[in-house]
């Protein structure tokens, strides 16, 4: 999944429209295959988008779940240290990588 797209389910306060555009979106342009369509397929990108927002926004509307609802700073701080973590996972393969060319 693309790292980009959060979960919208229970969170607090709700997912607004432009969250579930800004999710449509993303999802769009993983499927497309780009960030930015031609000219030519722009009319049915935004028409995927729309659609998308739309069924992203009755879908949360109508989920229930018995959990509680989540705080958007902490899950936002726990994206964060993921990402710190995979960010620096890279940093140090990359950092061995180029002490093995060096030593070979």
């Amino acid at each position: 999944m693309c790292r980009n797209i959060v979960p919208l389910n229970s969170l607090e306060p709700a997912a607004t429209d432009e969250e579930c555009h800004d999710a449509a979106l993303q999802f769009v342009r993983k499927i497309a295959g780009t960030t930015k369509p031609s000219r030519a397929n722009q009319e049915v990108f935004d028409r995927a988008v729309a659609e998308i927002a739309e069924s992203t926004r009755r879908l949360l509307d109508e989920l229930v779940t018995p959990a509680p609802p989540k705080n958007r700073a902490e899950e936002a701080a726990k994206r964060q240290a993921r990402s710190a973590e995979r960010y620096e996972a890279i940093r140090v393969f990359q950092q061995e990588k180029r002490a093995a060319r060096a030593a070979s």
